[in-house]
């Protein structure tokens, strides 16, 4: 039977996608309350730099995977007009009815689905932009997603991965310390949740660094990639570019 990651754990492939969903379940409720504070409302900062990056226009499509709440496809929403598209995903129903009703309350109905970055149920050669924001860390098989990815992405299309990353060595011991000590006591004050804020630190430090992601998504098909550093690298976006 094939393994994989599930923070430091080794668990059968077929049941990863099962315990994130537990997860994600757990904290759909207080995860916008527990990014705040988590990041000192940094999160903020870095969606809005993806956002200009991303740089999308009048009458653009997007796809936002893994979009949660909604924070990046209201803001792609305000850019590509009436005239343009932004879908929102997400595998997990529960954050993605917390997203769907979250963007209602402020008069904003997208296209919403659930559906599994590895298998994208849409068509080639489609979408100008698409994003996954603090998402790809938690997919089995992130060569076949980010593959899928540039499969739905026009040639010159970009795709954008915000994720947590590696941090600079002066910062390593301050962000063990933080990560391990800290967010786990504020995942049980906040979320009444100690274990699954456990394993998103255990999940990031199982993310591939800045230059691996990098090459994962050159062998994903996309001719140019670079990755932008944000907070001494506790997060990096990464841009790929399709051929």
């Amino acid at each position: 039977m094939t393994s994989t990651h599930f923070g430091f754990q080794s668990v059968p492939e077929s049941e990863k996608a099962r315990r994130v969903r537990g997860v994600f379940d757990s904290v759909a409720s207080k995860y916008d309350i527990m990014n705040d504070l988590m990041s000192g409302g940094m999160h903020r900062a870095w969606k809005a730099y993806t956002v200009m990056v991303a740089n999308l226009r009048e009458g653009d499509k997007a796809l936002d995977i893994a979009g949660g709440t909604g924070d990046l496809a209201l803001a792609f929403s305000k850019k590509v007009g009436k005239s343009g598209m932004v879908v929102h995903t997400d595998i997990n129903e529960a954050m993605l009815s917390t997203g769907r009703n979250r963007l209602l309350d402020k008069g904003i109905a997208l296209p919403t689905l659930v559906c599994d970055a590895e298998k994208l149920p849409f068509p080639d050669n489609y979408f100008n932009v698409v994003s996954v924001a603090f998402g790809l860390r938690n997919m089995t098989h992130k060569d076949v997603a980010l593959a899928e990815m540039n499969r739905v992405l026009q040639p010159g299309g970009k795709l954008l991965v915000l994720e947590f990353s590696k941090v600079a060595a002066p910062l390593e011991k301050a962000y063990d310390w933080y990560s391990f000590q800290v967010l786990p006591r504020l995942g049980k004050i906040v979320a009444g949740d100690d274990s699954s804020y456990r394993y998103l630190a255990e999940s990031i430090r199982m993310h591939p660094s800045q230059e691996e992601l990098k090459s994962l998504m050159h062998k994903g098909g996309f001719g140019h990639v670079d990755y932008h550093n944000m907070t001494g690298g506790v997060v990096a976006l990464h841009v790929g570019i399709k051929c």
